[in-house]
């Protein structure tokens, strides 16, 4: 009865490829993780055997690494409505493949959600406390934790090459916001940008001077 009444959106059950891409990201995550923890431990060995052996360590975990990023490149490529969104994906300036993978299996609801939602997901949207007649400053909370990681790169990228999202960060930087508020607005910008983007089934094009 409540369903009813709440009237809920449906949504599809994921597919098998979105099921096996998600599951391949996330041992990617796990695999970078191993590599930068054994990069770290490399700095305190003074061992031979063992240096030998972190170097063995890290190639072997390079190279599964390429095998997960071919093994779902090759999972998109089988996928016309994935490689649509990945070709629109990367073509926006700022996101390369590897982002790509990480906001299609972090978010799949890309290109079905209005700007506000594809904020909220995302975790960019900005929040304000208020009481009363006071008011906080804003600052970001909720959404997709992971999804917001995945953003960060790209939207330090894109604050440099993309120049309508570089207008947006020095225009806000200018005003004397924070870089890290002027880069939060980018990458929310970014993930909106690449919602309308799939929905409208078009690529990034510059906008006209």
């Amino acid at each position: 009865r409540m369903g009813a009444v709440l009237e809920p959106d449906t949504r599809a059950a994921p597919s098998k490829t979105a099921c096996d891409l998600k599951e391949l990201h996330m041992m990617r995550v796990a695999l970078v993780k191993d590599r930068t923890a054994a990069k770290n431990r490399a700095a305190t060995l003074t061992l031979p055997l063992l240096k030998r052996q972190l170097r063995q360590r890290l190639a072997a975990i390079d190279r599964q690494i390429r095998q997960i990023e071919q093994a779902m490149h090759a999972r998109i490529e089988a996928d016309p409505e994935l490689a649509r969104k990945r070709d629109i994906l990367i073509s926006i300036p700022g996101i390369a493949e590897r982002s790509a993978f990480a906001l299609l299996t972090g978010m799949p609801e890309l290109g079905d959600l209005n700007s506000q939602a594809a904020g909220a997901l995302s975790g960019t949207a900005p929040r304000t406390r208020q009481s009363g007649k006071w008011t906080g400053r804003a600052f970001v909370q909720g959404g997709r934790a992971h999804v917001r990681r995945a953003l960060y790169m790209p939207a330090l990228a894109a604050a440099r090459f993309n120049p309508d999202l570089n207008q947006t960060y020095k225009s806000l930087t200018a005003r004397g916001k924070p870089p890290k508020l002027a880069l939060t607005a980018v990458m929310r910008k970014l993930i909106v940008l690449a919602n309308a983007l799939i929905r409208d089934n078009r690529k990034w094009t510059p906008k006209p001077n």
